[in-house]
């Protein structure tokens, strides 16, 4: 008895430890076990009958277990051979029924809410239609019926469905918003997979890559940002608008033959890496750089920090990135910095 409360005493700080480490999760931007809209409730309704049905499972396990144990213990002095018994007709039904019910239970709700999340709503005129591409490391996103498209953040309106057309540019990826939607993969070879949710409640929510895809696959985060009809389309009036060069010839000169070959500001510029246009504006800097005037951790800063550090040296951000670290000097890079953080959209009244 005493052995047994030394090891229990061991494991007492080892359980705590497990308490306080589950006690930090549940945040509203990130978490599953918050759900934040209609199909991420629908989704966390089955993790809760699912845990249920096994805590009740293990429940009443334990609770024969434990009274077999006390009721047909060995007395003391009692050495008589206990009686034999082979086969009982009515608990092998009832230990086979009761699981088929369980399974019945749980797997009826689980296939209608399976087959009513793939709704397609690619064809929906009330939805906004998004194609998502994933590339190592970042996220593209492409309104094809508003003529807009952007990068790292998903901006939504919250009184309308949002439908998902999902590939990849390149290797594996998942489209994940914890607490908003279930995963969808991006498979190479063209496949295009689709989904489809609500956010009714504004505010911003990150979003991740669910699948390994390299070296910064843990570093492959984006943000969706939910607002307001109004401010939504605003904020599509204002991706169309046209943006200034800077006004500094040399400043313009270095953007054009450094940057815009490949990243669009406005009508300007290529479209194979991340649209600019707004990035000022933005929640961080290459989805992890987040922008603050508060800085206390490491990836924060103010905008035109983090796009000093980023333009830099972009392989120590996110190792394994294909963005290249660009030919410039000191000055050019301060220039450049203080030009992107200053391309702010104003869409929020």
């Amino acid at each position: 008895m005493m052995n047994r409360w030394h090891v229990l005493k061991r494991l007492l700080p080892l359980l705590a430890g497990m308490v306080l480490l589950l006690s930090a999760c549940g945040r509203a931007d990130l978490s599953t076990l918050r759900p934040q809209g209609p199909v991420a409730e629908e989704q966390f309704g089955l993790m809760k009958l699912t845990v249920a049905i096994m805590v009740l499972v293990v429940i009443v396990v334990f609770a024969i277990a434990v009274y077999v144990i006390v009721r047909f213990r060995r007395r003391p002095g009692d050495k008589t051979i206990p009686v034999q018994v082979e086969g009982n007709h009515k608990l092998e039904i009832i230990w086979t029924v009761i699981p088929i019910i369980l399974l019945i239970i749980l797997g009826v709700p689980t296939v209608k809410t399976v087959f009513g999340l793939a709704e397609d709503h690619t064809k929906d005129p009330n939805a906004v239609q998004v194609k998502v591409t994933a590339h190592q490391y970042w996220w593209e996103f492409e309104y094809p019926n508003l003529g807009v498209k952007t990068a790292q953040e998903l901006l939504i309106p919250n009184d309308a469905i949002i439908s998902i057309e999902a590939k990849t540019a390149d290797v594996l990826h998942s489209f994940w918003i914890p607490s908003l939607a279930g995963k969808t993969d991006t498979n190479p070879g063209g496949n295009v997979n689709i989904m489809y949710f609500e956010a009714p409640k504004t505010g911003v929510y990150l979003g991740k890559c669910a699948e390994l895809c390299g070296p910064s696959h843990s570093l492959m985060d984006f943000k969706v940002k939910v607002v307001d009809r109004a401010s939504f389309d605003r904020w599509v009036a204002a991706m169309k608008s046209p943006v200034a060069l800077p006004a500094d010839k040399e400043v313009a000169d270095v953007l054009n033959s450094q940057c815009l070959s490949c990243h669009a500001i406005g009508a300007n510029g290529g479209q194979l890496y991340p649209n600019l246009t707004g990035i000022g504006g933005r929640q961080a800097v290459a989805g992890i750089l987040v922008n603050t005037d508060d800085a206390k951790y490491e990836n924060e800063g103010t905008v035109e920090e983090n796009l000093k550090r980023w333009i830099t040296d972009p392989q120590k951000v996110k190792p394994g990135t294909l963005m290249p670290k660009v030919d410039l000097t000191q000055p050019q890079i301060d220039a450049i910095s203080k030009y992107l953080a200053g391309l702010k959209l104003d869409y929020e009244k």
